[in-house]
């Protein structure tokens, strides 16, 4: 039976962090994927937006990681030479009403600590997007875009440098807690494989409450119930409009549909919420005219026949369809008493942003297990 000083469940981003900073502090640090590759779930599939921490509630996790975040991705792109670009957005209001919400939203920033917002008023926005129709914005110039599979294969490379190893097409079967850590039994391609951790680190994005239950010992009252969440992308051909992100006011458990521009500078929008009860990235064919609704409330030009279905992407949401916030869940030994096991849950929005911070996060509570 081999030994190995960490496994972690999922290749997902905030797997790929936790792997390159564990693996500058352990020796044998392997990374299990049931894909054929890493990345090909939630991390993939999003709008790849560096987020500056502006919506989350004071002292949440969700606050705390997202502006530590920020600056640690910028920091580390820049290092790495990862595309990124600080294009900055802007969340738009229509009416005394959005406007009030705006204001809650300037003073939650600043709480977090985000003191780089910028109100505007009509005037000024129409100067500059003339595309744009909004009676007032918050400006976040510390809002940007990021290139986010060469950000994964940029920390895969990071952790295999510092003699990590990652499988793919792996999956854990069970874990079950010994004197030294856990016997951990994984299937590799059809094969039954059995190794000894000292650490079992749980990054399953949206299998993280299935592989919580293979672990034996954890009390069922300590995982979380998922709740699956898709959203939709739809591509504007041509020219894009706006030189920038534009937001809504947040809706529908998500952030509504905004516009949002990758590092080509094609425009998309989205994502929608759309609960589901199994993994299924289908399109459906009537969601243009709920796409056109919202999108032409900020954008009254726009032109139908630019836009095309593009991608779903599904998150791991911790809050079902009529539930208030809920925060990122990362349970140590300190709440389910099983020394060595971290459990991540409900990492969606922001997980990008937060990734490294997360994993600076597990690997302080590493060092006091």
């Amino acid at each position: 039976m081999d030994n190995v000083d960490v496994v972690i469940i999922g290749a997902g981003v905030i797997g790929l962090a936790v792997a390159a900073k564990l693996s500058q502090q352990f020796k044998d640090v392997l990374v299990i994927e049931k894909n054929k590759s890493f990345g090909e779930e939630t991390s993939s599939r999003n709008s790849e937006v560096i987020h500056a921490g502006i919506y989350y509630p004071q002292a949440s996790l969700k606050a705390k990681f997202c502006v530590q975040g920020k600056e640690l991705l910028y920091q580390y792109c820049h290092e790495r030479h990862i595309p990124v670009n600080r294009i900055g957005k802007l969340v738009v209001a229509h009416g005394p009403s959005e406007e009030k919400v705006l204001e809650k939203t300037l003073m939650a920033a600043k709480a977090n600590g985000v003191n780089d917002l910028i109100w505007l008023d009509n005037s000024t926005l129409k100067q500059l997007e003339p595309n744009l129709r909004a009676s007032a914005a918050l400006a976040s110039p510390s809002t940007g875009i990021i290139d986010s599979h060469v950000y994964m294969q940029s920390l895969l490379a990071q952790a295999q440098e510092n003699n990590a190893l990652f499988v793919a097409q792996t999956k854990m079967l069970n874990a079950h807690p010994c004197q030294t850590g856990f016997k951990v039994t994984l299937d590799s391609q059809g094969e039954q494989l059995t190794l000894q951790s000292k650490y079992l680190i749980n990054c399953a994005g949206l299998h993280s409450e299935f592989v919580a239950k293979t672990i034996q010992g954890l009390d069922k009252s300590y995982i979380e119930k998922l709740h699956w969440c898709r959203g939709h992308y739809f591509s504007y051909q041509g020219r894009s409009p706006f030189k920038q992100l534009i937001y809504p006011i947040p809706r529908d458990n998500g952030l509504g549909i905004h516009a949002s521009l990758d590092m080509a500078g094609q425009l998309k929008f989205g994502p929608d919420t759309q609960y589901i009860d199994k993994l299924d990235y289908n399109f459906p064919v009537n969601l243009k005219e709920k796409f056109i609704e919202q999108v032409s409330q900020y954008f009254p030009d726009i032109d139908v026949d630019k836009l095309q279905p593009a991608y779903s992407g599904i998150r791991p949401k911790l809050q079902g369809k009529a539930d208030g916030f809920r925060d990122f869940v990362i349970q140590t030994a300190e709440t389910h008493k099983i020394k060595g096991l971290i459990n991540l849950f409900g990492i969606d929005s922001p997980g990008l942003t937060s990734s490294l911070a997360i994993a600076n996060y597990v690997a302080e509570k590493l060092k006091f297990v």
